[in-house]
This record gives C-alpha cells, structure tokens and sequence, in this order.
C-alpha cells in the first residue's frame, strides 16, 4: 500500500523518537524500514508491518492472517501518517518556542502505542511501581513478540501485584465492548475521549489521557498530567509559566507540541521518562 502523507514527515526522525519508554522500543533497525508487530483492533489478529518512506508518501506493507487493510489504517494511526499537517508549521510561526523545537525535530510525526488496547494494559502495569519493572510484567504477558488478544486476557491466569488483574481483565472487556476502539477515540473530542476512557476499572485521569493521546494517537489533546512537560514549559517560556498560558497557540496539534517538548527535555537533560512522568 503507498499511502500520501500531507505535510512534513521524516521517517528517520519519528522512528529515532519513538516513545522514550520500554514499551514501544523498536530495536535495532539499522536500514530505512521502519518494522513492528502488533495487535488489530478490528479483529485481534496479529499482523507485521514494514513502513518505509518514499518522498512524500509511505509504503506501508503489512502482514497476517486477519483485516490486512484494518492493519494498514492502523499503522498509519499510531505513526501519525493519517493527519493532515499542512497547518502544523503555522504552529511554530505562531509560537517560537515550538518553531525552534520543529527546527530541531524536523518532520517528527508523533509515534504513539499500536492501538489504546495496548496503552491501556501499560497504564495499568506501570501503576505504582518502576517503568523498567512494569516493562518486565508486559514482556511476560507477551508470546510472539505481541499482547495477548482481549478475550486471551481476560481468561488468564495473572500473577500480578495488587489489583492489576483486576484492572486488566476490566481493560480487556473494555476492547471486547467497543469502548477502546482506536479510530472512534482518535476522531472523538479529546476531552469525551479521555472521559469515555476512564469509565474503565482502573484507569484515572492520567491513564485515561494515555490512551486517548497515545495509544489513540490523538493529534490535538492536551495532557495535564505530565510532571515533566510542565517543567519543560516553565524552563523554556519562563518560570510561572503554566501549559495553559501557552497551549491554546498549539490547535489543532497540541498533542504533537507537547511531544516535541517532552523529546527536546529528554535529550537535554537526559530524564527518559514513562508515561507517568
């Protein structure tokens, strides 16, 4: 499939970036592919696919036993192929700090989770311990390089701290019913998005947001409850400065603005924080 993509995109800057956490870490990829596995929403199969750039469009091949075209789609989604971003540059002419930090990521399109199934079962397993054990639980839930599919979660025997079963099962009825359906939360309001989210067990206000901006890959939500983002804010528009005294100059991208915030504090101070940073 050779898909157009409308506005500045840099294959080789949005795979240098993808996420900062363990979950999405992609390995060594060494030529110009971009290759992955996970899970399709639409049918729960799990498909491979290999993306590469040609100028200004992707080829997206991709492969499995299930909805083919659905896994297409979703690549796109969670690699921010499918928005428009022609405005995205007047975002930085309107806001210098984000024209400065679009100059040194040129052509980041946010990379998010494959699906908010997957960013939910995250939310849930990096509560209230370390990113890097949280990373371990996943790789255990793990076979064959992806999640289980829900109704496989939901049946499981889980050896887990706290209520994390609990919570998962919760999550994996939540896919099942509708509710964590990846193209339905990316075209929703963000905020309705974030306040269907979090009528699943187990996913406050944080989680909600994860899943909505990330794992639905939501071009234009506002995170409000990343620690690190508002320091980053206060550090380069001055202290006092709040993420409300400046994001309203980020629509329709607001979302893409505080990634490449979060990116730039990463890589200059060295922080590489998870989602609940």
């Amino acid at each position: 499939m050779l898909r157009e993509v409308v506005g500045p995109w840099s294959l080789a800057t949005s795979r240098a970036f993808w996420e900062g956490f363990a979950p999405a870490a992609l390995g060594d990829q060494r030529d110009a592919e971009l290759r992955t596995v996970f899970r399709v929403d639409a049918d729960w199969s799990r498909a491979a696919v290999a993306v590469r750039q040609e100028g200004a469009r992707a080829r997206i091949t991709v492969s499995g036993d299930g909805d083919l075209d659905a896994a297409a789609a979703q690549t796109a989604r969670f690699l921010s192929l499918d928005v428009d971003a022609r405005g995205w540059a007047a975002v930085g002419a309107r806001d210098p700090v984000i024209g400065g930090a679009q100059a040194e990521l040129p052509g980041l399109r946010p990379c998010g989770f494959h699906s908010p199934y997957e960013a939910a079962v995250w939310a849930v397993l990096c509560q209230r311990i370390r990113i890097t054990q949280a990373a371990r639980l996943r790789e255990g839930l793990m076979a064959d390089g992806v999640l289980p599919e829900p109704a496989r979660l939901r049946g499981a025997e889980l050896d887990l701290p706290g209520r994390k079963p609990e919570f998962l099962r919760a999550v994996a009825d939540a896919a099942l019913d509708g509710v964590l359906d990846g193209e339905s939360l990316r075209w929703l309001d963000p905020d309705a998005a974030v306040e269907r989210v979090r009528t699943v067990k187990g996913l406050g206000p944080f989680a909600a947001e994860l899943v909505v901006l990330r794992g639905a890959n939501h071009p234009d939500g506002l995170p409000q409850h990343e620690r690190r983002l508002d320091a980053e804010v206060a550090e380069r528009y001055g202290g006092g400065t709040t993420l409300g005294d400046v994001a309203e100059a980020w629509r329709p991208f607001r979302t893409w603005a505080a990634v490449h915030l979060r990116i730039l504090r990463e890589r200059r101070t060295g922080e590489i924080g998870g989602p609940a940073s």
